[in-house]
């Protein structure tokens, strides 16, 4: 299944680009599934899976709905516990969401995209929320797996028959074979959400609208994208105006966005392709305004994740030492926005807005981190050998 994931600073148009792009992947003959929080004018906003048009199906993320369910089933598997308490329960009625809810709404339909009642589509469309809490949220399944390997390690679950021997021993309680239970079935859900997210047939889609704030806003979504090792395939200019007008007051903004477009053709163009969709001068409503602004379909020649965006480099230092760079690039990144702290066999990256925890390669856990810099858009963490973890030579 391709995966196109769309993101932009808010108010650029990214919902209406998301639903365009899907339309046109099934113009394109692929069967298709849009997934939106937002309403869509024109759009059906019932949570299942509905048609649109030909080969076309979209499910609106109702949070609410999603936070209510989760909670009264939460309550169901707690029973037994909740009234030796004296509990009350909540009734669905009473319940209402909390912060964060949305996000993991949004994850819940992408594991049921990638495995459940919603997968057998040729395309995943996606609407994200603008990039830093679209970063945040794509990080999201990698982090929470992160937090379960460390509270419940899997490896320090004793047999049942052995728990009332080791809490004798140890004079406090052991975790109940249902918190292991829950955080296992907990972790194969993340597990298949990280999958489908860290898949090589996953793409994403930028969305901006041309002017002097979308430059800064795309420099650093395009920094916290290499930081997070993903690919965008498309730039998409939205609410182009038309480049000639006889109004002093309209020719003077068209002007700003041809100056940002043609900034972002000759750097970004090489690399990133530009789309620019015209301004229909309204909103659009339905699928035939959605044809109107000829967003291409996701290429399926267009690679994908590239894995792994680290590599190394050997250096000689001064002094005739080896020293490995791990390198990573990082377009846009300022060095006073960087901070970088080493935890055992991991490295804690920190870069304006965006922070991602990485295991360090094999090879470098027996090294010291000797020194980082960033320069030309990479960064490289220099590692020298520590001589008491590595075997001497004759």
């Amino acid at each position: 299944m391709r995966t196109v994931l769309v993101t932009g600073p808010g108010g650029a148009g990214r919902t209406t680009v998301a639903a365009a792009t899907a339309l046109a992947a099934a113009d394109d003959g692929s069967r298709t599934l849009l997934l939106s929080a937002e309403a869509i004018p024109g759009f059906p906003a019932a949570t299942g899976p509905t048609p649109v048009a030909d080969r076309l199906d979209h499910v609106r993320i109702d949070s609410g709905e999603h936070f209510r369910a989760e909670l009264t089933e939460l309550q169901n598997r707690a029973s037994g516990v909740l009234d030796l308490l004296g509990a009350g329960r909540l009734d669905g009625e009473e319940l209402t969401e909390l912060p964060g809810s949305a996000q993991l709404a949004l994850l819940h339909t992408l594991r049921r995209a990638a495995e459940g009642d919603l997968s057998g589509y040729d395309t995943l469309v996606v609407d994200l929320p603008p990039p830093a809490e679209a970063l945040a949220l794509l990080a999201l399944p990698e982090q929470l797996r992160r937090y379960l390997r460390r509270l419940l390690p899997a490896e320090r679950q004793a047999a049942r028959a052995l728990r009332p021997v080791l809490a004798q021993l140890a004079g406090v309680p052991m975790p109940a074979q249902w918190l292991y239970e829950a955080a296992a079935r907990k972790d194969e859900e993340l597990a298949a959400v990280q999958a489908l997210i860290e898949d090589e047939a996953t793409t994403l889609r930028l969305v901006a609208e041309p002017g002097p704030a979308a430059e800064d806003a795309l420099r650093t979504a395009r920094t916290g994208l290499a930081l997070h090792g993903l690919t965008a395939d498309l730039l998409v200019a939205s609410r182009v105006l038309p480049r000639h007008s006889s109004d002093p007051w309209f020719a003077a903004l068209a002007a700003q966005q041809e100056k940002c477009l043609d900034h972002w053709h000759q750097d970004l163009a090489p690399v990133l392709p530009v789309h620019e969709a015209a301004h229909l001068g309204r909103d659009p409503e339905g699928v035939d305004d959605l044809a109107t602004l000829e967003i291409p379909a996701p290429d399926e020649r267009t690679p994908g994740r590239a894995g792994d965006p680290w590599w190394t480099e050997e250096e000689q230092d001064a002094d005739d030492g080896t020293t490995i760079a791990w390198c990573l690039p990082l377009p846009g990144a300022a060095k006073e926005d960087l901070r970088l702290v080493r935890r055992g066999d991991e490295l804690l990256l920190t870069v304006g807005p965006f922070h991602r925890i990485v295991r360090i390669a094999p090879a470098l856990r027996r090294c010291t981190v000797s020194g980082a810099a960033l320069a030309d858009g990479v960064l490289r963490v220099r590692f020298t050998p520590d001589p008491a973890l590595w075997p001497r030579t004759s």
